[in-house]
């Protein structure tokens, strides 16, 4: 037992690093926007609430994403989120607030069927397909950005680029214990 030790405490040692090192890297790729002219915006849902307002997370990035439009940096901006345990779809929630603040309802694809990143992603390739556009703008917060448009990468070869609100909560610290998991484990 006692050699063994020191090779335990090497590897939580490598293991601590590269949490700390990937975590640089998703604060940082979250946080530098690659804003491109970009066909679509794909905002990414979160919670609302029992009342139906929207979470100021949410809120901030259907901002993010309206900003962009109104920027002319998209043409079209899809929602996308699931039934959230509240009882709301997240993506009809999503385009309610839109149309709120002016964008035509025309310029609004809702998905219904994004519970999670994973299926956000499947669902965006295949209205891809439908809808034929060639680049997309994910729109999320900071920490979620990196595994998100890894996941695109992995399943198209539309352009992907990135934007995410200025918004910070202190539940980011166990958002991003999250994503690093979540990004080696899709």
């Amino acid at each position: 037992m006692k050699n063994k030790l020191p090779k335990i405490k090497f590897l939580l040692f490598i293991g601590l690093c590269w949490f700390i090192i990937h975590t640089i890297y998703i604060t940082y790729d979250g946080l530098n926007d690659d804003i491109h002219k970009a066909d679509v915006a794909v905002v990414l849902g979160t919670t609302v609430h029992e009342d139906g307002t929207l979470s100021n997370r949410l809120k901030k990035r259907l901002d993010c994403g309206l900003a962009l439009y109104k920027n002319n940096q998209i043409e079209a901006i899809i929602v996308s989120g699931g039934l959230g345990k509240e009882g709301h779809y997240e993506g009809d929630a999503m385009k309610n607030y839109l149309i709120h603040c002016g964008v035509p309802n025309e310029d609004i694809i809702v998905d219904n069927e994004g519970n999670n990143t994973r299926a956000t992603v499947q669902n965006v390739i295949k209205l891809q397909e439908k809808y034929n556009f060639r680049s997309i703008t994910v729109v999320s917060q900071y920490f979620h950005i990196t595994r998100t448009k890894m996941l695109f990468r992995k399943n198209t070869t539309i352009s992907i680029y990135s934007a995410s609100p200025y918004y910070f909560e202190y539940r980011d610290v166990y958002s991003l214990i999250r994503e690093f998991f979540g990004y080696y484990l899709q």
